[in-house]
């Protein structure tokens, strides 16, 4: 069950058909379903929606939509819109941290020019005191999305992490060498169609593989993120974490925009350092049905909001 729910939600996000119908309605009026886990289309309404949470006491990392573009004019425009919004970031008085994927910015296009417009974007970025989180992609981009990174940090860039996910068979390598190198990872469990060549299938595996990796980067890690909206994993860390000594300042817990309102406000009240992910951008289908696909129960909210819309 938890292998196929991901697999229809990946399959409904490469349609075009849905992804129309969602354009149309997903966002039109301010309780439109979409708006559940999207802060809207536009940066405005990501700078509204980022100072309500920081008015709740939690952090933030901004994430403008979009992935897999097809040409390098549109992964230059991409490089462009983020590098702008690091300055509507600051105009706004608002945390500097932002989330980005490598698609977007040209990867599968050429890997240089991604590069490049990677290091347009942690180059202010770095001036003006921003951290930068590389989002990881599905597995065909895990590789190159690493090496990438490892080029970056190699030439001294140190305002910059990367997400790793737990369901990889791959990753505990790959959280060892983010150790070593003294970078701060998030841990994610995974929300993309993975073959069973590279990713655990059943939800008992993922979990206890989060769990096994959670202790490695808290006991060698630099500032981990641990994000899950999971009640066992957050349990599992805390329990971890008391039993070695480690202090509520020396990791975080991540979660997601509009999912967990509950967790998220008693965590925060406990004196844990909580960042919200908060995306938005007209391309924020594909991301919305990912979303779903970790939560299934959360369909029949959708197609009800749908029919209201209509």
């Amino acid at each position: 069950m938890y292998a196929g729910a991901k697999a229809v939600f990946y399959a409904l996000s490469r349609s075009a058909t849905l992804k129309r119908l969602a354009s149309k309605y997903g966002m039109r009026s301010p309780d439109s379903f979409a708006r559940r886990f999207i802060a809207g289309e536009t940066v405005e309404e990501a700078i509204e929606a980022s100072r309500r949470v920081q008015a709740e006491g939690l952090h933030i990392t901004l994430d403008y939509l979009g992935e897999s573009v097809r040409t390098a004019e549109e992964a230059d425009a991409a490089t462009r819109a983020y590098v702008r919004l690091l300055d509507v970031i600051v105009a706004a008085g608002i945390e500097r941290n932002i989330s980005l994927k490598l698609t977007q910015l040209g990867a599968s296009i050429d890997r240089a020019t991604c590069v490049d417009n990677l290091r347009r974007v942690l180059e202010p970025a770095g001036r003006l005191g921003f951290f930068v989180r590389i989002d990881m992609e599905n597995s065909p981009w895990t590789q190159m999305t690493l090496e990438i990174f490892e080029t970056l940090w190699q030439q001294e860039y140190r305002n910059v992490g990367v997400a790793l996910q737990a369901a990889l068979h791959r990753t505990d390598r790959d959280i060892q060498r983010m150790n070593d190198l003294g970078a701060r990872v998030r841990l994610v469990k995974g929300a993309y169609k993975e073959p069973e060549t590279v990713a655990y299938q059943r939800k008992a595996d993922v979990d206890a593989a989060f769990l096994r990796l959670t202790r490695m980067l808290l006991d060698e890690g630099t500032y981990p993120a641990i994000a899950t909206h999971d009640p066992a994993m957050i349990d599992g860390t805390r329990a971890y974490a008391t039993e070695r000594a480690i202090t509520k300042d020396r990791f975080e817990f991540q979660m997601l925009y509009g999912i967990r309102r509950d967790l998220q406000a008693r965590l925060s009240a406990e004196g844990h350092p909580v960042r919200l992910y908060i995306p938005f951008g007209r391309e924020w289908f594909p991301y919305f049905m990912r979303r779903l696909g970790e939560r299934p129960a959360n369909l029949g909210f959708v197609m009800r909001g749908i029919l209201r819309e209509k």
